[in-house]
């Protein structure tokens, strides 16, 4: 999805009707057979009055046929276009979900890690698949049934006036009325809890996703009880918002119904004065009837529809408004291509956030294949947003990034990426097999590669003990191997991407003095013709190291 300036300019909703462009077609078949299907159960309900009506004067039997071939002929026609309506909307929704989540997830990508702020984890997931689900909406609840409605509403308004041209205008009326009135209710109370729905959603499972994660910590610390209460606040929340919204669904239908036999009373207190004075034949007065009361099938479905409305609005004012955002990277046009050799160096590096401190103030570093950096510093001095600078999360504000003696952002990301690899402390572990969580790396890596990769980080033993190799499952977020297991991973995942730099960002965290020291080991043994870059608090291993340098006030030195 490429949006231009103008593309940026339109309202939501536009934007959503534009990225649904390609399917337009289907949803218009969608849209015509609902049309059919409710003009047909319309037709069936006026046919059935005429029947019974006639059939009531005891006539020939012949003299029914034609009605009621025609009474089968629209129940079946009902039936059958209702079906297609649904086979046929499912379709173009799937498929238009299908192009929005790659859409958006493209326009995601390049925010990561800089520019996403969702506040707990799980809370952006689930708003998004939330938000993207909702758009499909839009042409399926939002655009159809208006159309469809002021098509049969119109189409019968003319039978009615036909008849009976009084008829004709209180049904008119009725359903002009019905069509403005009903939605406008169910709007106006359905408005704020639609928009507010998904955000609470959202909140609630960020909270559920942080309660689960961190519940041995709360409960250790005595901190659980405060955290399921601000679940359980979450929670009434979002039961006040779709209590909302049921009542604004509950009062649009009760007006509906109220309207609908409102419009029937009308249309038969104009239509019986016209019997009574030989202007029509009374069997049409159970025609017209039912005629009215199956007129208001289209507008029962209008509240509905503006129920979505508000809600596929906040919706895709909240994707925009994310896809929007700029990323803090970006590629160049003509990106430089890699040389053979792999110089990192950082010069005079300046950065912050915002108006803050200066995270780097001066920082210079240089780091090739086959040296070895240790980076020492406090927490929070800035050591992580120096390895997000040398793989190219982060852009500097002042002094140069160098690759090979050319700037950093002459480069594409991936390209750098492809020689410079960051091996996170929460390096994310997929719920899948060992295997397909190295091969991330590289997708076409052989098994025979993978399993190279691993006994390089030195999970060798480890991979031969398991009855399953490297077909193991490791759980959710790597939950069923333990955290020196969990960086061997990890690192045999950055061992396989090939990188000649590895920058390595607190992988002893969590571990034990014994496990942490083995995994350093196994890294630094590892990893002889490779550029290391090590982010790290402990003092282990540090002595073997080319140089430990210390991050404070935004300036590198020798650490003491």
């Amino acid at each position: 999805m490429s949006d231009t300036g103008v593309g940026q300019a339109m309202s939501p909703l536009a934007r959503v009707l534009r990225l649904a462009a390609p399917l337009r077609p289907r949803f218009a078949v969608a849209i015509l057979l609902g049309a059919l299907a409710l003009g047909a159960g319309v037709a069936l309900m006026s046919s059935s009055g005429y029947l019974i009506s006639h059939a009531a004067l005891r006539p020939e039997i012949l003299s029914l046929s034609v009605v009621i071939a025609a009474v089968r002929f629209f129940a079946l026609a009902r039936a059958v276009l209702r079906y297609l309506e649904r086979l046929v909307a499912h379709d173009a929704a799937f498929r238009f979900l299908a192009h929005a989540r790659v859409d958006f997830f493209r326009r995601l990508e390049p925010l990561v890690p800089g520019g996403l702020t969702a506040s707990r984890p799980g809370e952006l997931l689930s708003g998004f698949v939330a938000d993207v689900d909702a758009l499909q909406h839009l042409l399926v609840r939002v655009v159809g049934p208006p159309l469809a409605a002021l098509a049969v509403g119109a189409a019968a308004t003319l039978t009615a006036a036909v008849l009976v041209p009084e008829a004709g205008l209180a049904l008119g009326i009725s359903l002009v009325a019905g069509a403005i009135v009903v939605p406008l209710l169910a709007a106006s109370i359905a408005r704020t809890a639609g928009r507010r729905r998904p955000r609470e959603r959202a909140e609630l499972a960020g909270a559920t996703v942080e309660l689960l994660a961190g519940l041995p910590e709360l409960v250790a610390y005595g901190a659980a009880a405060g955290r399921l209460a601000e679940l359980d606040a979450a929670d009434r929340r979002l039961r006040r918002s779709t209590v909302r919204e049921a009542l604004a669904g509950g009062a649009g239908d009760g007006l509906a119904t109220a309207l609908t036999g409102v419009a029937a009373a009308a249309v038969l207190a104009a239509a019986i004065p016209a019997v009574s004075a030989g202007r029509l034949d009374g069997v049409h007065l159970g025609l017209l009837a039912l005629l009215a009361l199956a007129s208001f099938e289209g507008v029962r479905t209008l509240p509905l529809a503006a129920q979505h409305l508000a809600g596929t609005e906040a919706a895709a004012e909240r994707l925009f408004a994310l896809a929007d955002t700029e990323p803090p990277v970006r590629d160049p046009r003509r990106p430089r291509r890699l040389e053979p050799g792999a110089v990192l160096r950082l010069e005079d590096a300046r950065l912050r956030f915002g108006d803050g401190p200066w995270l780097l103030d001066g920082a210079s570093l240089e780091l090739r294949p086959g040296r070895r950096v240790a980076l020492v510093g406090a927490s929070g001095a800035g050591k992580t947003t120096l390895a997000h600078v040398l793989v190219r999360f982060r852009e500097l504000e002042g002094g140069r990034a160098t690759l090979d003696g050319h700037d950093l952002r002459e480069y594409a990301q991936d390209d750098v990426r492809r020689v410079v690899a960051l091996c996170g402390q929460d390096a994310h572990l997929f719920a899948t097999t060992i295997r397909e969580n190295v091969r991330l790396a590289r997708p076409g890596a052989t098994d025979a590669e993978i399993a190279a990769a691993l006994r390089r980080a030195g999970a060798g033993p480890w991979l031969d003990s398991l009855p399953d190799g490297l077909d193991t499952f490791v759980g959710d977020e790597g939950g069923l191997v333990s955290g020196g297991q969990r960086q061997r991973i990890a690192l045999a995942r950055a061992l396989l991407s090939g990188a000649r730099l590895l920058i390595l960002d607190e992988p002893t965290a969590h571990l034990d003095e014994p496990t942490a020291a083995a995994v350093l080991d196994d890294l630094l043994g590892a990893a002889d013709d490779v550029g290391v870059l090590l982010i790290t608090h402990s003092p282990l291993r540090l002595e073997r190291f080319d140089a430990v340098l210390r991050l404070e006030a935004g300036r590198l030195a020798p650490a003491a």
